[in-house]
């Protein structure tokens, strides 16, 4: 299989429930998402897909998150917003963007610093 992996930025804040320790309270991250996808076979000009349509795709997805607090939207009202499930989350609201370009969804991971970060494949 041939991959290409993206990669978007955002700013939001988050706190989180049930947890005891400094990220209960409210803080903020400079998020970054990887998105990776693949096919098995290369489209006539070589690519897996182009670049920029993939990346313009997880920008325009991870614009929803951009400059808000994560807690107050859906489905983060009623699940932690941990990365893990932030990961989750970008990864299902990509899946049909992916099947529209005729590429299969590998994996998103989400980096809450340079050293944390959390995956969610299928």
């Amino acid at each position: 299989m041939y991959t290409v992996t993206v990669r978007a930025v955002f700013s939001a804040a988050h706190r989180l429930r049930d947890y005891k320790g400094k990220c209960e309270a409210l803080h903020g991250h400079n998020w970054v998402v990887e998105m990776t996808a693949g096919v098995r076979q290369l489209d006539k000009t070589g690519m897996v897909v182009d670049f920029s349509t993939l990346k313009k795709g997880l920008m325009d997805f991870v614009e929803k998150l951009d400059h808000k607090l994560i807690n107050e939207l859906e489905p983060f009202t009623e699940i932690n917003p941990t990365s893990e499930n932030i990961a989750r989350f970008i990864y299902e609201g990509m899946e049909e963007f992916c099947r529209r370009e005729g590429i299969e969804l590998i994996k998103v991971t989400v980096w809450e610093t340079a050293g944390s970060s959390a995956t969610y494949k299928a």
